[in-house]
């Protein structure tokens, strides 16, 4: 069986072990395999407090945002230098100009990674791409995601001096292919969920049959998940959207897969089956 183990998301999903911590942002541990770190040490102390192992050999960075490598100090060791894989733009900066709700800030804040190249590369080891690479047994870190259909932007970045709209082009999952299918873990999805389904698909070539993590949709209007849910109806065993998937798109999308839909949040372990 292979164990997704939610460590960090906006919402702790138990009471027990007592003390769990909530953040905005998302890190899961996917057997063996982190993926993303949130944005504090919130990793590690619910990792400890869930007698999850709190150093990991294997490290994986969905993209740049602060509330998904903010965490990535907790890991770094000059000794015994973790892997870490990501997009080779995790490295660009990005800013936020305004809140969500309008209005502008007075200077852009940076929400990129909060930390330099030289920093981490002290403690850890990076293997940059945009190709998929399998990290460990049936395990792939997709890279670069086509997109295909709707995407939304995120932010800004820098491009000539000047500040425009951000693609996330660096967003990449982790795709398990495991004896019933694909199991899809995200961590904000900037790339969009059909467009990151249907490459897991074409990479682990099995269909998807579990999607978990941040899916994107907090700021989709109601008719973008309706049309959403239609075509996911009938494909999924599991649907356990967190972090960044909004409050409308969770109501909806439990309505619409009542079968597949499972709430989630910290605490919260999902078995799957072994891994092929």
């Amino acid at each position: 069986m292979v164990d997704v183990t939610i460590l960090v998301d906006n919402t702790v999903a138990t009471p027990i072990p007592k003390g769990l911590r909530g953040e905005w942002g998302f890190a899961a541990a996917v057997d063996d395999v982190l993926f993303d770190t949130g944005q504090s040490s919130s990793v590690v102390h619910n990792a400890r407090l869930l007698d999850v192992p709190a150093s990991f050999e294997t490290i994986v960075l969905s993209h740049t945002h602060f509330d998904h490598t903010g965490g990535l100090d907790q890991f770094l060791d000059p000794l015994d230098k973790p892997t870490v894989y990501c997009h080779p733009d995790l490295w660009e900066s990005r800013y936020s100009t305004g809140p969500p709700d309008g209005g502008e800030f007075p200077d852009p804040i940076h929400l990129g990674i909060p930390f330099s190249r030289t920093e981490v590369e002290s403690g850890a080891a990076f293997v940059e791409h945009r190709e998929p690479v399998e990290v460990a047994e049936g395990i792939f870190a997709l890279g670069e995601i086509p997109r295909e259909h709707r995407t939304t932007t995120n932010g800004k970045r820098r491009v000539d001096g000047e500040l425009v709209d951000d693609t996330v082009d660096d967003d990449q999952a982790i795709a398990v292919r495991t004896t019933n299918g694909t199991a899809l873990v995200l961590g904000c999805c900037h790339a969009g969920l059909r467009n990151s389904i249907e490459y897991a698909e074409a990479v682990t070539g099995e269909a998807v049959r579990y999607v978990i993590g941040g899916t994107h949709l907090v700021g989709v209007d109601a008719d973008t998940v309706h049309e959403l849910a239609d075509w996911l109806e009938g494909k999924l065993e599991l649907f356990a959207g967190t972090h960044c998937t909004g409050f409308q798109a969770q109501r909806i999308l439990a309505d619409r897969l009542p079968e597949a839909f499972r709430s989630v949040g910290v605490g919260s372990t999902i078995e799957l089956p072994p891994t092929v």
